[in-house]
C-alpha cells in the first residue's frame, strides 16, 4: 500500500513529541518508515526566576505542529487525514503540572530546567536512599510544600507535559513507566511507582494535614504495548481545528523524551545505550544489574517496557552553539555571504574536525542554565582561550562541540570506571549528529567507545513515540517490545559506527581535565 492510500484508509500511526525548542508530529506506515512529518519551534520563558511554558503556548504549538503536518500530506499526496491506527504523545521528562479537581492549572508550569529544588531533592533522596534528581516530579512537589505554597492542598492531579497532552486529547490520566519514572521512582518488578517510597513521602508530609496520598494524585502508570485511550471527540476537534479528524484512534501510554529516544535508536536491550543530543543531553545505559549504591549525577529510570536504565542527565548541550551560528550568520549577512543555516552549520562542524585534539587550550562552558552534574545551579557561557596561543575557528568550534558533552562525560565516567558497566553499542541521534560527523566523533572520544548513528537519528523522539504507538496495535501474539524492534522496525540496521580515534581520546582527555580545574571560574561568574 503506497502512502497516500494508507492514510486514506485510516492505518497511518502518529507521533507527536513536544521538545525543548520545537514539537514535531510524524506519520510513519506498518513499518515505521516516516510518511509526513510536520514541526512548530517554540521556547521556554524565564518567568519569576523560573523556567516555563504557559499552557496557551503548550496548545497552539500543538495545533500548529498538526497544522503543519495535515499540509505536508497534502502538499505531497493531495489527501487529508481522517482517521488514524494509532496515536502516541510525547514530550520533555520531569517538572510540574499541578491541577485542582476542576482540572485547572494551580501554578504556572515548571520544567525540567528549574533548579530551585535543592532543598527538596537532597532531604528525599536521603530518605528514599536514591538518588532523586532536582528536575524530578516528588522534587517539585515536595519543595513547594518546604516553600509553604498554598496551592499544594488543593492538588488533585500532578503530571507531566506528555501525561498532560495525553490526557487533553483522550480524558486519561495515564503515564508511560519510562516517563513515570522521571516523577517518582519506580519497580522494575512490580512495573508501578515504588510502594515503599510512596509509604515514605506520605509519611514525611503526613503533619500537612492534606486531603490527598500520593497515589490519589500521580497518573496511573503502563508499559509500552498496552491501550492508553482512544481519542475523543473533544480531543480530535481540539486537535485539528480544520475538523477533518475523526475520533477513535488508540493510543500508546505516553512517554518522555529519554523512553522515545531509547526506542528511536534500538537501544531498550540489556547492554545497549544511545546519547540524546539536542537543547540539553542525556545518555541512558540499560543496565545488567542494580548499580553498587546510589551517586547524585547518575538517575535511575527505566526504559517504556520497565527495564532499569542508569541516566546521566545535562541541562545544557546544542543552545550555546546556536547562538554562536546565530552570530556568525549576522557576519555572514553584514559582509554579504552565505547565511543559509543548515550550511552554516555543516561547514562549522565540518570545520571543526581540523582543529587540534585539545582544542589548542580553548575551554567553553555552554551553561545556559544550571548543570546539576557539575554542582552548579545557574548557569553563564564562558569561553577561555590562552592568552599566547593560536587561536583558529576550527579549534574554536571544535571546543563547542566538546563542551556540548563534556557533562556527559563526567557522568558516564563514574558507570564505566568505578561501576564497570559493560555496553555492547551507544547509538547517537538529535541534532548534534544531523550536520556533521565531527558529533559522532567527539563523542566517541569523550566515552572512548564507539558510536553509531542511524540515518534516522535526526528523526529523534517523534519517530520513537510513532513507533511506540505502532507496536500498541501491530505487535502481534507475546512479542515483546526488544523483539518488535529488532524484527519489525531495525531488522539488523545498527547504523554507521565511529570507532574512538586514540589521538583525540587523549585530547578530550587533556580537555575535561582543564575543563574541572576552571569550573571555580563558573562558580565565580555565578556569583
Amino acid at each position: 500500500m503506497g502512502a497516500k492510500e494508507l492514510i486514506e484508509s485510516g492505518k497511518a500511526v502518529l507521533g507527536i513529541e513536544l521538545g525543548s525548542t520545537r514539537v514535531k508530529a510524524v506519520l510513519v506506515d506498518g513499518n515505521g518508515t516516516p510518511v509526513a512529518q510536520g514541526s512548530h519551534s517554540w521556547e521556554n520563558r524565564l518567568e519569576n526566576g523560573l523556567w516555563t511554558y504557559s499552557l496557551e503556548d503548550v496548545k497552539s504549538s500543538l495545533q500548529d505542529c498538526y497544522a503543519d503536518l495535515c499540509a505536508d500530506v497534502s502538499g505531497r499526496y493531495g489527501v487529508k487525514i481522517k482517521n488514524l491506527a494509532s496515536i502516541g504523545i510525547s514530550a520533555m521528562m520531569h517538572g510540574y503540572l499541578a491541577f485542582d479537581a476542576e482540572g485547572q492549572l494551580l501554578v504556572p508550569f515548571r520544567t525540567w530546567r528549574n533548579t530551585n529544588t535543592g532543598a527538596a531533592a537532597e532531604k528525599l533522596s536521603g530518605l528514599f536512599d536514591f538518588n532523586v534528581p532536582l528536575r524530578w516530579s516528588i522534587s517539585h512537589l515536595y519543595q513547594c510544600i518546604l516553600d509553604g505554597e498554598e496551592h499544594v492542598s488543593r492538588i488533585s492531579f500532578l503530571t507531566t507535559l506528555a501525561g498532560y497532552v495525553h490526557w487533553i486529547l483522550t480524558g486519561r490520566k495515564v503515564l508511560g513507566i519510562g516517563d513515570a519514572s522521571g516523577m517518582i521512582p519506580v519497580d522494575s518488578k512490580t512495573l508501578d511507582y515504588d510502594a515503599g517510597m510512596v509509604r515514605a513521602f506520605d509519611n514525611l508530609v503526613a503533619p500537612c494535614g492534606y486531603g490527598w496520598k500520593l497515589s490519589d494524585i500521580l497518573p496511573r502508570v503502563l508499559v509500552a504495548g498496552e491501550q492508553a485511550g482512544t481519542l475523543t471527540s473533544e480531543g480530535a476537534a481540539f486537535l485539528d481545528r480544520s475538523g477533518n479528524l475523526q475520533a477513535g484512534a488508540p493510543f500508546c501510554p505516553p512517554e518522555g523524551d529519554a523512553g522515545t529516544g531509547m526506542v528511536a535508536t534500538n537501544a531498550v536491550r540489556e547492554r545497549t545505550g544511545n546519547v540524546s543530543a539536542g537543547t540539553s543531553s542525556f545518555s541512558m545505559i540499560v543496565l545488567e544489574k542494580a548499580l553498587s549504591r546510589p551517586y547524585s549525577v547518575i538517575d535511575m529510570v527505566t526504559t517504556p517496557d520497565g527495564s532499569p536504565v542508569a541516566m546521566v542527565h545535562c541541562n545544557n548541550c546544542t543552545s550555546d552553539i546556536n547562538a554562536w551560528v546565530s552570530l556568525f550568520r549576522e557576519v555572514a549577512s553584514l559582509t554579504g555571504g552565505d547565511t543559509d543555516l543548515g550550511n552554516m552549520y555543516t561547514k562549522l562542524f565540518d570545520k571543526a574536525l581540523e582543529g587540534r585534539p585539545d582544542c589548542g587550550g580553548v575551554i567553553t562552558y555552554n551553561y545556559v542554565s544550571g548543570e546539576p552534574v557539575a554542582g552548579l545551579m545557574d548557569g553563564r557561557p564562558i569561553v577561555l582561550r590562552p592568552k599566547d596561543g593560536q587561536f583558529t575557528l576550527a579549534d574554536f568550534i571544535r571546543s563547542q562541540i566538546y563542551a556540548s558533552v563534556a557533562v556527559l562525560k563526567i557522568g558516564n565516567d563514574i558507570l564505566f570506571d568505578s561501576e564497570n558497566v559493560k555496553v555492547d553499542r551507544i547509538t547517537g541521534h538529535g541534532g548534534l549528529f544531523k550536520s556533521s560527523s565531527a558529533g559522532q566523533k567527539f563523542l566517541a572520544a569523550a566515552l572512548n567507545s564507539p558510536i553509531s548513528v542511524m540515518e534516522t537519528a535526526g528523526e529523534g523522539g517523534a519517530w520513537g513515540i510513532a513507533l511506540l504507538a505502532l507496536y500498541t496495535v501491530a505487535k502481534g501474539d507475546c512479542q515483546t517490545l526488544p523483539e518488535f524492534l529488532d524484527k519489525n522496525i531495525f531488522a539488523g540496521n545498527k547504523g554507521v559506527e565511529v570507532k574512538p580515534d586514540s589521538a583525540d581520546v587523549k585530547g578530550f582527555g587533556k580537555y575535561i581535565a582543564d575543563y574541572r580545574k576552571y569550573l571555580t571560574l563558573e562558580e565565580a561568574a555565578i556569583r
